[in-house]
């Protein structure tokens, strides 16, 4: 409880700081600034065929002077390649590549005869995972810094400028910039931009969206006010290209590749005893689709568990290593102790319990006023976030979207946080028994139209074999 209100009582700070500094800003300045660094926006598909031209037209409506957009197309066995040659008469060209980063070979890179997408690099290339992919964009890149996003997320025009802007103003060297990720269940979307929010109409999403206002607004600021953040969330983050590159590009050996790039990042910049920060953003640039059912949402948290145990095994000399400052000291622990081992801890707790229910071994007046005081501790957090979100970007305006969050608040801490619990717990379990695969991710899809009804389509998750890290 101790450090909820502590990072809780930091993102205020965090938050109010930012509004102040950020409410007379013109982000035109930077669109037309000569100081403006160079991005190269760089975006994974597998299997995308249905999506992927609306997509890609999402990405080019972006904000920003001085960018180039390379779409990574990793051996996907669909239509997808065929469809951006049509969508934007592209042909294969000589294209000189800086092998810097190890990655699968490139069958071909794509550009297209029209001048009005001369901004638009395609790589066709055999199968080697999101990393992999990623990695080859990399060295394909020519611009100052990377933005990595998921292509299937839908991004705000103007969160180019806003993610740029630190790299512009901070003392310390930027080495990397995160923004809010929203859920778009439900909200309109237009040409592959969203007109409209909504609150999902699937109550599964609605939980993800209390737990995404909480842990953005809630926890990130906080960590970013501190520099001790650990993570830019995979689904949009941007990069110092030159400290990615010294720091050896995206790792093959974790399916959470988005952490473990920001923590080798971060240890780069302390072994060489350079000033930096890594900058997180309350506004809301990234829209994606969260899981509908509570399988598919299984699945993605325990993939997050088992990346979150290969990020901090790998960097385990990082515990409380004084040479690391906050990093060590604290951010590394409390995401040991608070990300990882917590969840397993509460299970065991549960199951306790019950064991002692069932012998009668329980003090029901005391473990009442315990329940109490945590349940109530919980909805206080989750109360406050909500609060956070109405009283700085207030995207949902509607009173009844707001009171239905207030409503989860009550409800999430006996239905859905268990289950969290829970997939942590197999997470733990299929890591130390060596799954190795991602699965599937079934989506529902965005619609062109307001009332966004599409049947569900199952997302093939690029199916490279992660190599396990050796457990103790």
């Amino acid at each position: 409880m101790s450090s909820y209100i502590f990072l809780c009582f930091f993102s205020a700070l965090e938050m109010k700081a930012y509004m102040r500094k950020n409410s007379f800003i013109d982000y035109r300045e930077i669109l037309v600034s000569p100081y403006a660094p160079s991005v190269s926006i760089l975006a994974p598909a597998y299997n995308e065929e249905a999506t992927i031209v609306d997509n890609v037209k999402s990405i080019m409506s972006l904000h920003y002077g001085n960018f180039e957009i390379i779409i990574i197309n990793d051996g996907s066995k669909d239509n997808s390649l065929q469809k951006l040659i049509d969508a934007y008469q592209l042909e294969k060209v000589n294209f000189c590549v800086n092998e810097q980063i190890n990655h699968k070979p490139i069958r071909g890179i794509y550009k297209s005869r029209n001048s009005s997408y001369s901004k638009l690099i395609v790589i066709d290339k055999e199968n080697g995972g999101k990393s992999d992919a990623l990695n080859a964009g990399i060295n394909v890149s020519s611009k100052d810094l990377l933005l990595c996003i998921d292509v299937d997320c839908i991004v705000e025009q103007d969160a180019l400028l806003k993610l740029v802007k630190p790299y512009l103003e901070e003392k310390k060297r930027v080495i990397a910039t995160g923004g809010v990720v929203r859920i778009a269940n439900s909200c309109e979307v237009e040409d592959g931009r969203l007109v409209k929010v909504h609150m999902p109409k699937n109550i599964i999403s609605r939980f993800q969206v209390l737990e995404y206002i909480r842990a953005f607004l809630m926890g990130r600021m906080a960590w970013s006010r501190l520099n001790g953040l650990l993570i830019i969330s995979g689904a949009m983050g941007l990069f110092d290209k030159e400290i990615v590159i010294k720091s050896g590009g995206y790792s093959h050996e974790t399916v959470g590749e988005d952490m473990e790039l920001v923590v080798r990042m971060r240890r780069y910049m302390h072994d060489h005893n350079l000033k930096y920060q890594v900058v997180y953003i309350p506004d809301p640039l990234c829209w994606t689709e969260s899981p509908i059912d509570f399988k598919v949402l299984g699945r993605q948290r325990n993939r997050w568990t088992r990346g979150t145990i290969e990020t901090l095994w790998t960097h385990r000399d990082l515990f409380f290593n004084p040479k690391y400052s906050i990093l060590g000291l604290l951010s590394y622990p409390y995401w040991l102790f608070f990300e990882w081992l917590a969840p397993i801890l509460e299970g065991i707790g549960i199951i306790s319990f019950i064991l002692l229910a069932s012998l009668g071994k329980i003090n029901w007046e005391f473990s009442g006023i315990l329940f109490f005081m945590v349940y109530s501790f919980s909805i206080l957090l989750s109360t406050i976030a909500v609060l956070f979100e109405e009283r700085s970007y207030h995207q949902y305006t509607s009173g009844k979207d707001v009171l239905k969050l207030l409503l989860l608040a009550f409800i999430e801490p006996i239905v859905y946080h268990p289950l969290t619990i829970y997939w942590s717990v197999r997470g733990n379990i299929d890591k130390f028994t060596g799954k190795k695969t991602w699965g599937t991710m079934t989506r529902a899809g965005f619609a062109g139209n307001q009332k966004n009804k599409v049947e569900p389509t199952t997302v093939a998750v690029s199916p490279v074999i992660i190599k396990e890290e050796q457990s103790v």
